[in-house]
C-alpha cells in the first residue's frame, strides 16, 4: 500500500518567536506547505504576540519552552510549574487553545511533574546544532544523512542560517519520500 510508504518526519523549532527569522521561516513553510511545531519561550511569547498568532494561524503546531529557558530538574516543583504554567497562559490568551506538549531546555525534564501538568514532554532525535554554526550545508548535511521514519529534528527558528537550511532540507527530504508532520503525528502514530 503505498500510504503505508511515506515516512514522516517532524520539524521542529525551538526558543521563538524571534521577530525576524520566524517570520522568514512561517513564509517558507507556507511557500512549501509544510507544517511544523513550534517550541515557545514565554518571554518571547509576550513580546511577539502576534507572531504568535500566526503560527496557530497557519496551522502549525505550539509547544510550551518554559518561560526563561530553565532546566526544569534545577527548579523547585513550584518554579518548575510557574515556568511552564505562565507560558501556556500566554499561549492560550493568544491563540485560544492551551498547549499540550513541552519541551524541556536543554532535554532534562522531572517526570514527576506529567500528572499535574497534564503536558507531553518531547525530546528529539537528531539535534542539527544550528545554534553553534552559521554553515548552512553543514546544518542540512546533519538531517539529510541521519534521516529515518519517525524522525523529531530539533531547530532553532532564531538565526539567517537555519531559514535557509530548513529551505535546503525539505525538498531534499521530500525527494526522499519523506512527509512532513507536526510532532504530534509522530508521536501518535
Amino acid at each position: 500500500d503505498a500510504v503505508q510508504d511515506t515516512k514522516k518526519i517532524a520539524l521542529t523549532f525551538d526558543d521563538g518567536p524571534h521577530p525576524v527569522y520566524t517570520e522568514e521561516m512561517l513564509n517558507l513553510l507556507e511557500e512549501m506547505e509544510v507544517p511544523a511545531t513550534f517550541f515557545l519561550l514565554g518571554q518571547n511569547v509576550e513580546n511577539q504576540g502576534e507572531l504568535v498568532k500566526e503560527i496557530a494561524d497557519k496551522g502549525h503546531l505550539i509547544g510550551n519552552h518554559t518561560y526563561h529557558h530553565v532546566q526544569i530538574t534545577t527548579l523547585t516543583t513550584e518554579q518548575a510549574y510557574e515556568e511552564i504554567n505562565k507560558t501556556s497562559d500566554l499561549i492560550e490568551e493568544l491563540t485560544g487553545k492551551g498547549t499540550e506538549y513541552v519541551r524541556p531546555p536543554f532535554g532534562t525534564w522531572n517526570k514527576g511533574l506529567e500528572a499535574d501538568l497534564n503536558l507531553i514532554p518531547v525530546m528529539w532525535t537528531i539535534d542539527t546544532l544550528d545554534w553553534t554554526t552559521g554553515n548552512v550545508s553543514w546544518i542540512v548535511e546533519q538531517v539529510v544523512k541521519k534521516a529515518k521514519d519517525n524522525d523529531i529534528i530539533l531547530m532553532h527558528d532564531s538565526y539567517k542560517s537555519t531559514v535557509q537550511a530548513v529551505e535546503r532540507i525539505i525538498p531534499l527530504l521530500m525527494a526522499e519520500g519523506f512527509e512532513f508532520v507536526t510532532v504530534d503525528e509522530v508521536l501518535f502514530d
